[in-house]
């Protein structure tokens, strides 16, 4: 069942108010309403919702200020804030990003687009709340036995990585390809069964970080802006501060913090050099980058199989490992490859 918490919805317009409101409750969540931002900020700090619906063009106190203090405020800065505005310009919604909104949702909005983000917005905060009591319990149990560990762990792995599914259904899969993909590149390189089980779980979840990544940026049809890419770029170490405190029997976070590192140093978030990376995220890096070329996206079609090959061939030896780059090639063009799901 659903995650129902308590939400605040503020907007200077009764009528944009009531209606909103009266959508949520509706649907069985807890609503207070404000209709300004100082009776918002009073309202949020004596009882904190578990999210807030924010409009941004009000009288005295804008929206951009209350989230600002919102997010300046120890009893609410963990608060998700989702902007609900008639603004529509770029600028405008990466302002409100960087004020600490999760979302923007823009006026006339879809009855049945505002909800699902509303839902999923109260399901990942209340998950990211619950994060450290749920892996501390699960350590205490996992330690009965070995195979009880890796049963548990890749529960956990599978439901971080559902996650970002159900944030970017626009790459729903992705993850799950590339596991399969590096899983058999890992095998042709005969790897061993641990160094092949640890890349499997370690794509399985290598773009958890995009949990903290907004929606909107997530899904953006068109080009992103400078900012914009900046905060996705941010994904590899937010993965990693995620997972850095799950007591995995492998280097889970540090393969998540590390699969855009190229051999030439030009990746990030740490510009590390070839022999700094090591062999687990190199494969994972060309299957990465192989799946998400022959996959859709919103702001492009697939380019196909051969662009997605001819793509690691020419870096070969500059962004991505020789031997990975020829198991990879061999396995389509050999072994006839093909991803299953």
């Amino acid at each position: 069942m659903p995650y129902k918490g308590k939400i605040l919805v503020v907007d200077d317009t009764p009528a944009s108010l009531r209606l909103l409101t009266d959508l949520l409750k509706a649907e069985g969540f807890e609503v207070r309403s404000a209709i300004s931002g100082e009776l918002a900020l009073g309202a949020a700090t004596q009882n904190p919702p578990n999210l807030v619906l924010l409009d941004i063009r009000m009288p005295e106190m804008d929206g951009y200020e209350v989230c600002r203090r919102l997010k300046a405020n120890p009893l609410t800065r963990d608060v998700p804030v989702i902007f609900v505005s008639a603004a529509s310009e770029t600028d405008e919604k990466v302002r409100g990003f960087e004020m600490g909104a999760v979302d923007f949702v823009t006026k006339p909005y879809q009855r049945n687009e505002l909800l699902a983000r509303v839902r999923t917005h109260l399901e990942l905060n209340h998950l990211r709340n619950n994060l450290d009591d749920l892996v501390e319990a699960r350590t205490a149990e996992l330690k009965e036995s070995e195979k009880r560990l890796r049963k548990n762990l890749i529960d956990s792995i599978t439901a971080l990585a559902a996650i970002v599914e159900m944030r970017d259904p626009y790459t729903a899969g992705h993850q799950r390809r590339v596991a399969q993909l590096a899983i058999a590149i890992a095998s042709l390189l005969q790897l061993s069964e641990e160094q092949i089980e640890c890349i499997g779980l370690a794509s399985v979840v290598h773009d958890v970080g995009k949990i903290r990544v907004p929606a909107e940026i997530l899904t953006k049809p068109g080009k992103l802006t400078g900012n914009e890419f900046a905060i996705i770029k941010e994904h590899s170490q937010n993965g990693y501060d995620i997972l850095k405190n799950i007591d995995f029997p492998w280097p889970i976070a540090q393969i998540v913090l590390q699969h855009h590192e190229r051999l030439d140093g030009s990746g990030y978030p740490n510009a590390l050099l070839n022999n700094q990376i090591p062999i687990e995220t190199k494969i994972i890096t060309v299957a990465d980058v192989v799946e998400s070329m022959v996959s859709h996206r919103p702001y492009r079609a697939g380019l196909g199989l051969d662009a997605a090959l001819e793509e690691i061939s020419r870096n070969k030896g500059k962004l991505y490992d020789p031997l990975v780059v020829e198991a990879c090639i061999r396995l389509f063009l050999e072994q006839n490859f093909n991803f299953s799901f």
